[in-house]
């Protein structure tokens, strides 16, 4: 029987890098991994692939709506070979995931391909071609999530979908009907709107994006719908029927009338729960609460102490790098060190067109807690750099402490937004005050020159720019 130091389930963003971090740190370390591939959601049906068509099809809305407006004429008509963008969807996910394999190869990680289950708390059974028990003097519980679904829906992966599906599709849909106004729906649904097709999200709440600042919801909506993608707020869905190549949608309106929708394919995305299936939990004395999340302390130890558990498996944001952030924290307690992580400042982010990103607290959030804010805000619009690639949508909004004028939260809408909330974090991180950004010399023209200005105007409300 094999042994090792650590045994990590799963090869997702948090059981790979949980697995190199033990490997670095002189832990003999396991990776067990159910599918044929290594890199979990995030690479082989998540993050990187749905990165991959947003990219896309960015491009090709480009090609048919700006580039003549920048002096670049192509003669005849722009076409989309859907199979050929799907084809290097799957060969951007195929580079990425065999790098990982390059991964664990280097970090000298041996990888067990099968469904791994307890047997105890330090005996796993591997069911793969063959099927093997090793012992792991600890274990990494990182088996992540699924899509969620209602009750009433029948997924059949066909018409009505997950996304999973979505990113792999035969065709353009003519109506994309997407249940769920969360972060994969209207990723997704931009995809499919800028290639052709008629996209309408149906969203229970009064608004898309609940969890974020709605000062971002707001904008985004705005300009999803110059785009041409149609919202219904505030309405639930009851029933989902298909048939044929038809889907049928009813939902109820915020005024209890029945309302009907009707699409050749239905993208049910309205969440993630995380995903245990197999596992046989119990017999390492691993407790599940009524999620069916892993109960993790503030080691992320179970209730079984050799025994830990990260990622969307687990409580807070289903993230990758929140997952990655968990997998480096256990790795560095087992080895004896003190890690941590500040949950607050996990950066959230949507990868649409603009993107839009945060981190710290919501305006809604300070309000809700008594917390005297300031707030300073600065258009993308007023930026020669947006104006010179005609991204001028969104804004940079930072909310700092009345007091101390400690930054408590920042939020942006606009081009490239997603790399600049790094920014955000850095400073946070130090506990920057608003006027510490102020006075930091930002690149002219860039678009962080935004953060300065929200900073400015968040200090002593004086942007320069407008």
């Amino acid at each position: 029987m094999s042994k090792f130091d650590v045994a990590v389930i799963g090869s997702g963003p948090g059981g790979y890098v949980a697995a190199i971090r033990c490997a670095q740190l002189g832990m003999k370390t396991a990776l067990i991994e159910k599918y044929s591939t290594l890199g979990g959601t995030c690479l082989n049906v998540g993050c990187i692939p749905s990165k991959t068509l947003l990219d896309s099809s960015h491009h090709y809305e480009d090609a048919i709506k700006h580039f003549d407006t920048h002096g670049i004429e192509i003669p005849g008509d722009i076409n989309i070979n859907f199979e050929k963008m799907i084809g290097r969807k799957r060969s951007v996910v195929e580079q990425t995931t065999k790098g990982i394999e390059f991964l664990m190869d280097k970090n000298k990680i041996t990888v067990f391909q099968g469904l791994g289950s307890f047997v105890d708390d330090t005996h796993i059974l591997v069911d793969g071609e063959n099927k093997e028990t090793i012992e792991a003097k600890n274990t990494i519980i990182a088996t992540g999530s699924k899509p969620g679904s209602l009750p009433f829906i029948t997924i059949d992966k066909e018409r009505v979908i997950t996304s999973t599906e979505a990113l792999e599709l035969k065709e353009i849909p003519k109506h994309l009907v997407v249940i769920g106004g969360g972060v994969i729906g209207l990723e997704l649904g931009q995809v499919y709107k800028r290639l052709g097709a008629e996209v309408s999200v149906i969203e229970y709440a009064d608004r898309i994006t609940p969890a974020m600042d709605s000062a971002c919801s707001r904008e985004l909506t705005k300009v999803l719908k110059k785009q041409g993608v149609k919202f219904y707020l505030s309405h639930g869905v009851n029933k989902v029927e298909r048939t044929g190549d038809t889907v049928q949608i009813t939902a109820t309106d915020k005024k209890g009338a029945e309302v009907s929708f009707e699409g050749d394919y239905c993208l049910v995305s309205v969440g993630r729960k995380p995903y245990t299936a197999g596992l046989n939990a119990e017999a390492a004395r691993v407790q599940l609460n009524e999620r069916g999340q892993v109960e993790v302390n503030d080691h992320l130890q179970t209730t079984a102490s050799n025994i830990y558990a990260i990622g969307d498996v687990v409580r807070g944001t289903m993230l990758a790098h929140k997952a990655e952030e968990e997998g480096v924290l256990v790795a560095e307690f087992l080895a004896g060190q003190k890690p941590h992580i500040d949950y607050n400042l996990i950066p959230n982010v949507i990868y649409t067109w603009p993107e839009v990103a945060s981190v710290g607290k919501t305006e809604e959030q300070l309000k809700e807690a008594g917390v005297q804010y300031k707030s300073g805000q600065f258009p993308m619009r007023a930026l020669g750099r947006a104006r010179a690639s005609m991204d001028t949508d969104g804004f940079v909004k930072i909310l700092a402490d009345a007091a101390t004028d400690e930054v408590l939260g920042v939020h942006m809408v606009g081009a490239r937004v997603a790399d600049l909330i790094s920014e955000a974090v850095t400073a946070m991180e130090f506990r920057a005050s608003a006027e510490d950004i102020a006075r930091m010399s930002h690149a002219h023209p860039t678009y962080a020159e935004a953060v300065k200005e929200a900073a400015l105007a968040a200090t002593e409300n004086r942007p320069l720019h407008i």
